[in-house]
């Protein structure tokens, strides 16, 4: 696969899924390691497996299906993303946000991005969610952008703000969907790592001190390429575990699973008040 992405790349990949489904979604929602389940409540649905499609990155991660789930919820027509691909897999920072390319051209406005991330903000416990209202993107300033390469006019220009990535309204309306249901969720900012190491205390205490509430290896790279395509971002955190500055605990992927079960039924009820409201 090419380091770098085109537009004949992208529209391969348009033109395969647009021929599985008669869907036209208008909202997307990538699900992260755990969370994947709400995805079974969109009825009818036409699924459609990552190998299907061209050029598209396959995750090879527990907890990702690995397929696209589209059709409707709460009378909302959307594209689901079961599964993501990662840096650590071996992938290029633009073929990660390969699959948010496609998703402008299918025709997206909306993108609910959720992950499962640490806390690095000790007042966070485990089962918590976070709205998302920025990111630290520590792999961007080591050099790795999903932008990188030549830019493609037709998406954004090449130099995009990034001072809100994050969209105000949704996240308002996020909160509202949450105080419907008696949940209070965390707000705060989320920092990406390439992974697939988990984080020493050292890492977590500097990131503390850089203000970052949470950490994780994903959701920046896509949320960058969705903005610069102009759509609507809302980003959510499943806090995993408790922020581990003193060395203390010892973080596996097994524990960030168990924490989804915990997690998808207040996220479920979040994104569909969400989706009733846009």
């Amino acid at each position: 696969m090419s380091e770098f992405i085109t537009l004949e790349m992208i529209d391969q990949a348009v033109e395969v899924i647009r021929g599985k489904t008669h869907h036209k979604p208008k909202i997307g929602l990538i699900l992260g390691s755990g969370l994947g389940d709400l995805a079974e409540s969109v009825k009818p649905a036409d699924y459609i497996d990552y190998r299907e499609i061209p050029n598209w990155p396959r995750s090879t991660i527990q907890g990702h299906k690995g397929r696209l789930v589209i059709g409707e919820l709460e009378s909302k027509s959307v594209l689901i993303m079961q599964g993501r691909a990662h840096y650590y897999e071996g992938y290029s920072m633009p073929i990660v946000g390969f699959p948010i390319r496609v998703m402008i051209r299918l025709g997206i406005e909306y993108l609910i991005v959720t992950n499962a991330a640490g806390a690095v903000n000790p007042e966070y416990l485990p089962g918590d969610l976070m709205l998302i209202n920025d990111h630290l993107s520590m792999i961007g300033m080591f050099g790795l952008n999903p932008l990188q390469g030549p830019n493609i006019d037709e998406f954004g220009e090449r130099f995009p703000d990034m001072s809100r990535a994050y969209d105000r309204e949704l996240l308002k309306i996020a909160k509202e969907a949450a105080a419907e249901k008696n949940i209070e969720p965390r707000e705060g900012v989320y920092v990406c790592l390439s992974g697939p190491s988990f984080e020493t205390p050292a890492d977590l205490r500097f990131l503390h001190t850089a203000g970052a509430d949470a950490v994780g290896m994903s959701t920046v790279p896509e949320v960058i390429v969705a903005h610069h395509g102009g759509i609507r971002v809302l980003g959510i955190s499943g806090i995993s575990n408790k922020a581990n500055l003193d060395g203390s605990n010892v973080t596996t992927h097994e524990e960030v699973l168990e924490a989804g079960k915990v997690l998808v039924p207040k996220l479920d009820a979040i994104i569909r008040g969400v989706l009733r409201r846009i």
